[in-house]
Parts: structure tokens; C-alpha cells; sequence
């Protein structure tokens, strides 16, 4: 049973779905369009709010909030998130990446369904304060650099850094909701 959950009592969150075994799936465009399109249509469909985002070789993070401010339609959104793209990148996979990876995802898979992608943990952490807040806007966003990805947040392509760092002069591949305090 994961220990933290979404709650409906507070709507703003932040979020990690990590790929099974840590496999490298983002490493190209077409994988990376696939949350980036789902994490719009779930914007536009679901009332999914992302604050901040970013996609990294292994998982991804994300700030997150539901449009109504309630958590049980934002944990239900997830769900469909988590579903929609764990198909779609797991038939990527087994048509482009090495033959491994579908093997890898058909062996994590449990007694209900024929290949998991994500990882069973979501890991949401209820934003409660702007300094918490704050800080897991500067981790997320500062991830590619720690990794030594790029020298700047900026030149990450797969993030809403370089949205917030050109105070908006450059597009967001997901539409953003900033959050007032």
C-alpha cells in the first residue's frame, strides 16, 4: 500500500511516475510526445492544472492540480494518465526500442494485466506552503542539470523551465496554470 496518497481535502500536488526497472524511455521525441499530448489532452478534457513539468530519461515530475480544486478528480485523472500512456508507450517500445524493454515490462506485469510500464508508486507530495512549493518547483526544473543533461534548466527541451526562465517568451509544450499563494 503506497503511503502517500491524494487526498480530496487539497488539490495541489507534486507527482513522480517512474518507468519499471528505470528503463531510458524518454531518450527520444516521439516518446516524449506521447505524455506531452496526453498531459494536454488531460488539460483540456480532464481538468488537469500542471503548474511545472518535466520529462527525464527514466520518469518524469510534475506539479499538479484538478480545475475543481478536489483531489478525487485529480487522483482519477492520474489513473487515466498512467493507463492512456503505459499503453502507448509500451506499444512504442515494443515496435522501436530493443526487444528487452517489452520483456522487461511483460515480466513486472501483475496477474492483472499483460505488461506494466510505470512503476506502482505515483509518490504524491501535498504542496501545503509557497516555500514547499517553491523548492519542488526549482527541483523539478533544475533535475536535467543535476543529472548533467544540460548546464542550463532552460535547455532542457521536455520542461516548462524555459516557459518560466523566458518569463513566457518561450511556448510550453503543456499548458501551464500558474498557482496563487
Amino acid at each position: 500500500m503506497e503511503r502517500y496518497r491524494i487526498r480530496d481535502d487539497w488539490p495541489v500536488y507534486f507527482v513522480t511516475f517512474s518507468v519499471v526497472e528505470w528503463l531510458p524511455v524518454f531518450v527520444s521525441e516521439a516518446t516524449c510526445r506521447i505524455v506531452t499530448n496526453s498531459l494536454t489532452f488531460c488539460h483540456r478534457n480532464k481538468g488537469l492544472r500542471i503548474n511545472a513539468w518535466v520529462i527525464m530519461p527514466t520518469h518524469l515530475h510534475a506539479i499538479v492540480a484538478a480545475a475543481d480544486g478536489r483531489g478525487q478528480q485529480l487522483a482519477r485523472t492520474i489513473t487515466d494518465f498512467r493507463k492512456f500512456t503505459g499503453r502507448q508507450l509500451s506499444d512504442y517500445c515494443d515496435r522501436n526500442m530493443p526487444a528487452c524493454f517489452g520483456a522487461t515490462f511483460r515480466e513486472a506485469a501483475g496477474d492483472d494485466r499483460q505488461r506494466q510500464f510505470w512503476q506502482s508508486s505515483r509518490h504524491p507530495v501535498t504542496i501545503e506552503t509557497e516555500r514547499f512549493w517553491r523548492q519542488k518547483f526549482d527541483y523539478l526544473h533544475e533535475n536535467p542539470c543535476r543529472k548533467g543533461l544540460v548546464r542550463r534548466a532552460a535547455d532542457w527541451r521536455f520542461s516548462s523551465a524555459a516557459y518560466y526562465l523566458s518569463d513566457g517568451e518561450v511556448a510550453s509544450e503543456v499548458p501551464l496554470t500558474w498557482l496563487e499563494w
